[in-house]
């Protein structure tokens, strides 16, 4: 078997590109993974957000801490799962196998918004039986602080969270280190 890939010429390239054309193939307008779920401008997440902290009310505190958390750099790759998780859970976390079923994007939210908005999403993706979600923390600097905020505090939010089995970042194509996979916990699964 030869090793040799076949390069093609202009006039295969242009046929290829023409054949697209014909077909009506478009190219992507935007290079960033679509988490699939509004952001702030929605006027549904402020029903939600009402719902989120009027839930934390009614049972006290949130599931997770408000306090300090341990700094990560901006390029860290994230990763996390229980011990007994089956490494080949984990590796196709990792690869980006599982298809993630829901999205959240904390870009522009303060700290307590995120973790109202991260909890909320936690709970209405585990009512829905989902899988794997995607949340996209950004890897922004905090405005007073030499790390990025939100995604030191999701990092430790999700070592919290019970329904939580792995978590790890994403491939390039959904967000890289700023978007981590999370691999949730079904109902009645152990």
């Amino acid at each position: 078997m030869s090793r040799d890939r076949h390069r093609p010429d202009d006039d295969e390239i242009s046929a290829f590109r023409q054949a697209l054309r014909e077909a009506g193939v478009r190219p992507i307008r935007a290079n960033r993974a679509d988490p699939g779920r509004p952001r702030r401008d929605d006027p549904s997440a402020e029903a939600r957000r009402a719902a989120a902290q009027a839930a934390n009310e009614a049972s006290g505190t949130g599931r997770t801490s408000d306090g300090r958390v341990e700094a990560v750099r901006p390029s860290e790759a994230l990763e996390f799962a229980l011990p007994d998780l089956p490494w080949r859970e984990r590796s196709r976390l990792k690869r980006g196998d599982y298809a993630w079923e829901a999205g959240l994007d904390l870009h522009g939210y303060t700290l307590e918004e995120a973790r109202t908005e991260l909890e909320g999403f936690l709970r209405e993706a585990a009512a829905r039986r989902q899988r794997c979600v995607l949340v996209v923390h950004g890897k922004a600097w905090g405005t007073t602080s030499d790390y990025p905020v939100i995604k030191s505090h999701v990092n430790a939010w999700l070592r919290e969270w019970p329904g939580v089995l792995a978590f790890c970042s994403a491939t390039d194509g959904d967000g890289g280190t700023g978007a981590v996979y999370v691999l949730l916990r079904r109902r009645g699964e152990p």
